[in-house]
């Protein structure tokens, strides 16, 4: 792999795994204790990505009881403790991953830069077993600001002492494309996500429909 960035990092939610059934799992839970109708696969799809806040407003809004914005904050801690106790299905990382980063991480330091609080990122990792291919992991709750603000690329790439003009992101939906481009990197989509747009209009360097054609991808943009 002599022709590759010099790190590279990732989305979590739709990019690396399909969360989404776990998260639809633990926020009809919540909204079972609420005695309010439950959400279907679709529309979480729609909700996810812009971290576990929006995801809660964004579910009672759908539901018909939208919330105070001071409630915010006590429901998602809610949401979060049913989500976190929900055992990790080491079957929802999407195909060739394991083995694509396990290829990349033995040259290239990897990053994951996510809107996912950081715990539970931290969780998840652990228990699907993604989390020795990682040098650093920033959650949406790490900095003060999430994506599609560049900060926490940023901060991922001082930790791996990576320039950005030498630095992909991977991943699915606009956040991480606006996110990449504010902070000088080249972006990488997978089609296979939870995009809220079409993912040809989202403006990435280059699409790869599986994972395991990311390599190539990467070092087609470093040679570019």
């Amino acid at each position: 792999m002599s022709l590759m960035p010099a790190a590279v990092l990732f989305d979590f939610d739709g990019t690396l795994i399909d969360s989404a059934p776990d998260i639809l799992t633990g926020i009809n839970r919540l909204l079972d204790e609420e005695n309010l109708p439950n959400l279907d696969l679709a529309q979480v799809h729609q909700f996810i990505g812009d971290g576990a806040p929006m995801l809660v407003t964004r579910t009672f809004a759908a539901v018909g009881r939208p919330l105070d914005p001071d409630s915010v904050p006590a429901m998602t801690d809610r949401y979060m403790a049913i989500y976190e106790a929900l055992p990790a299905d080491p079957s929802c990382v999407f195909p060739g991953v394991a083995e694509t980063l396990a290829s990349l991480s033995a040259d290239i330091p990897l990053a994951l830069v996510t809107n996912k609080p950081e715990r539970a990122t931290h969780a998840v990792l652990e228990a699907i077993g993604l989390a020795p291919y990682f040098k650093a992991v920033v959650g949406g709750d790490s900095l003060p600001t999430r994506k599609p603000h560049p900060g926490p690329l940023l901060h991922a790439m001082a930790h791996l002492a990576a320039a950005p003009g030498k630095t992909i992101m991977v991943g699915d939906g606009a956040n991480d494309v606006t996110a990449g481009r504010a902070a000088g990197c080249q972006v990488v989509c997978v089609t296979y996500g939870y995009p809220r747009m079409p993912v040809e209009q989202l403006g990435a360097d280059r699409l790869v429909d599986h994972f395991r054609d990311l390599p190539s991808a990467l070092a087609d943009l470093t040679a570019g």
